[in-house]
């Protein structure tokens, strides 16, 4: 690891930090390509794990202001979490035997679904205003243990899952689900780091390095936030763009695995 790479990763993680902070999710998706192809680390697992630990930090970072706020509905945050931090681990642990390309490629294409949900039409209304029934406990951990065992595979934080998760399992409204889906978020990521850091693939230089930009670019994305809100929507077709490029440049380099 040079002098570079340490900036390098300073640079992006204040990249993904400026996006989460400016759109409110989907910036930790160029992680991994950032990690890849600007950091310029070679082994894709070490980078899946590398991003987990990051992803960890800023999601329980993250966690504290909506908590003072009472966003966080306690109960049903710590099922999900917990639950779902067994698929985080199994997730983790098969993703540790996929060969490198072939994790890339399936990266890609989840890069892909991301970037066209983040295009779609966002609902103006809580999505659980109109719905009376009991929390549905039995759903709420089957959907914490499937979007466990994807975040754990990829080294996602997964928060685009959890949030729907908690809205129709937890009946929560939108802003309890973002405030308690970063419970889980960071809970799957730190089960996803302790699993990769035990098998040596965790750069914790790059990490930290990667964080402290993050917490600059979080600040500055979120002050521009405030003052870009009417061109949110704009925003989100271009970040969707750019996660679609990056992808497909993805899938190209990687096409190898289809043996073409």
């Amino acid at each position: 690891m040079t002098t570079i790479q340490v900036l390098l990763s300073i640079v992006s993680g204040t990249i993904v930090g400026f996006v989460l902070g400016l759109l409110g999710g989907g910036g930790s998706i160029l992680a991994v390509p950032l990690l890849l192809y600007v950091v310029g680390m070679n082994d894709p697992h070490v980078v899946i794990g590398t991003t987990a630990s990051a992803v960890a930090i800023n999601a329980y970072a993250n966690l504290i202001p909506h908590a003072r706020a009472g966003h966080v509905q306690w109960k049903e945050a710590i099922v999900f979490a917990v639950s779902g931090a067994l698929g985080a681990y199994a997730g983790s642990t098969i993703g540790k035997l996929i060969p490198g390309k072939q994790l890339l490629f399936l990266f890609a294409i989840l890069m892909i679904v991301m970037a066209v949900k983040m295009a779609m039409p966002k609902k103006t209304r809580s999505q659980a205003d109109d719905l009376k029934n009991q929390v549905k406990m039995p759903q709420l951990i089957i959907m914490a243990i499937l979007v466990g065992l994807l975040s754990g595979f990829f080294g996602i934080g997964g928060g685009f899952l959890i949030v729907p998760g908690l809205i129709f399992a937890a009946k929560m409204p939108m802003i309890s689900a973002i405030g308690s889906s970063l419970v889980s978020v960071g809970t799957f990521g730190l089960t996803t780091a302790v699993s990769y850091s035990l098998s040596g693939l965790v750069n914790w230089w790059i990490m930290f390095a990667f964080v402290g930009g993050g917490v600059g670019g979080g600040l500055v994305g979120a002050w521009l936030a405030a003052r870009l809100s009417k061109q949110q929507r704009i925003l989100n077709y271009v970040f969707s763009g750019v996660v679609m490029l990056v992808a497909i440049y993805m899938l190209i380099i990687n096409a190898e695995v289809l043996d073409l």
